[in-house]
């Protein structure tokens, strides 16, 4: 099944050549082989009866008319968005066995598109990671090079279509969740315009930054994904009223008269030579393809990471204050009322999600809040500002590498700063609230690297252009 994209899965069930139960069956059996084989902690919850189940509903659609966008197609989702029949645990122990009584808007644009849900995936606990190393249920491995972290906080997601067990999955991202894991795994990864698609169901961690997003093996398996969920949704109040345009239409453009950035601050003199390298590659092949490439600046990138990482704390600390023991989750008694709430948060999260609930009680606490995050949330404005400015100034797209290096061996970045520079140059677009995607560019001593696009807001359609074109372009040369 790893060698059919979602397209041609789902063209097999609508001419009656598969039926949704078989593919499911493969799509299980290939996750049971990635357990049993290299140990790679994919899944958290997953149900072979449900699915079947899901997928004999799909197999009643094979006649109809117009088809479900992903008629039959297995599909992976991160275990922070709410579904009815599996289990939503965020990845920590505070919502073990947890089932939410409602589902998200993107699983029910998931099952109306035909989509077979097979279970869901691990991920660093909350959201708070960019390796999957904060699972409070083990580490997710990467299928490329299982030695290696797969990324995060959407690990699992992004393990589970580079194992082949389905062609999309979806993951949240906050500062590049999707992204990140997507370069290291040697996906294609999409985070939308915040709006785009509906937040409702996802768990939040920073609401002003978090996203649902893409993974496809190919840009066309990551087009159809994202055509499935996006779109306007009244559950959500910081949906978008915006149209949602044919992505796959956008493949065998041309790029003719388009111009990409190629933004200075993303391209130091410490940028690994092989990284450049990749990405130079791509520029030519851009060039190549009639594009234009223009060098730019966005000035104020320098300051993401320290302005990352006082917002989405400081949102955090409100978000997590829910999970209290007395509505739902986990509950461990103490002394009274305030000793049931230290007991339960004390032993139910983990040292990362605990580093960044006190992180951000700090920063808005009384004398701190105007001088660190009112702060933060002005310099948010400027990176912002400097996007738009770049956009309003001709550049159609920027390019990018996605991440500094490649995939990281387990316990290489213990110091949790430089683990939050694995974000570096994916934090701005969620900063911003601009649509990025990575793809596969090629490979570092074996690993595989990302190229991530930048485009305006609500640019996807423009965005996906490019992606098609550079990914004809580099052939089998992106995987190697």
């Amino acid at each position: 099944m790893s060698l059919r994209t979602a397209a041609a899965l789902r063209e097999q069930v609508v001419s009656g050549q598969r039926d949704p139960k078989s593919i499911v069956r493969d799509s299980h059996a290939a996750a049971d082989v990635a357990d049993r084989t290299n140990k790679l902690n994919i899944f958290l919850a997953r149900d072979p009866a449900v699915s079947e189940r899901h997928a004999a509903a799909a197999a009643t659609k094979m006649g109809d008319a117009e088809p479900g966008l992903l008629l039959g197609v297995p599909v992976a989702i991160k275990d922070n968005i709410a579904t009815l029949d599996l289990t939503t645990s965020c990845g920590s122990r505070i919502l073990e066995g947890y089932v939410s009584p409602w589902e998200a808007t993107a699983v029910t644009r998931l099952r109306e598109a035909g989509a077979v849900i097979v279970g869901k995936t691990n991920m660093d606990e909350f959201a708070m990671g960019s390796s999957t190393e904060n699972s409070a249920y083990g580490p997710t491995r990467n299928p490329v090079a299982p030695h290696t972290v797969p990324g995060g906080s959407s690990g699992g997601s992004a393990a589970a279509v580079a194992a082949g067990i389905v062609p999309i999955s979806y993951g949240s991202e906050t500062g590049g969740s999707v992204r990140q894991p997507a370069a290291f795994c040697g996906v294609v990864g999409v985070k939308p315009t915040y709006g785009r698609v509906s937040r409702f169901g996802l768990v939040a961690f920073a609401s002003s930054l978090d996203q649902i997003g893409v993974f496809g093996a190919t840009v066309d398996d990551a087009a159809l994904g994202l055509a499935a969920v996006a779109g306007y949704d009244q559950h959500d109040a910081t949906s978008a009223r915006h149209s949602v345009p044919d992505y796959r239409a956008a493949a065998g453009g041309s790029l003719k008269g388009v111009v990409i950035g190629r933004p200075k601050e993303y391209f130091p003199a410490s940028l690994e030579p092989e990284m450049r390298a990749r990405c130079e590659r791509a520029f030519d092949a851009f060039r190549s393809l009639g594009a234009e490439v223009r060098d730019v600046s966005l000035p104020h990138t320098e300051y993401a990471i320290p302005v990352y990482y006082i917002i989405a704390p400081a949102e955090a600390s409100s978000n997590l204050a829910r999970f209290d023991g007395v509505r739902y989750g986990l509950r461990l008694q103490g002394d009274g009322l305030r000793g049931m709430y230290e007991a339960t948060r004390s032993k139910g999260f983990g040292a990362e999600v605990t580093r960044r609930i006190m992180l951000g009680t700090y920063v808005l606490s009384a004398g701190y809040y105007d001088a660190y995050y009112r702060k933060a949330m002005q310099v948010r404005s400027c990176i912002a500002a400097d996007f738009r400015a770049v956009f309003e100034g001709g550049v159609h797209l920027l390019f990018t590498p996605t991440t500094p290096s490649p995939a990281f061996a387990f316990g290489a970045k213990a110091d949790p700063y430089e683990m939050y520079l694995s974000d570096i140059y994916t934090v701005t677009a969620n900063l911003a609230g601009v649509p990025a995607m990575s793809q596969p560019i090629g490979r570092m001593g074996g690993l595989p690297v990302g190229g991530q696009l930048i485009a305006p807001h609500f640019g996807e359609r423009e965005m996906f252009a490019a992606a098609y074109a550079l990914e004809r372009a580099l052939g089998e040369e992106a995987h190697r």
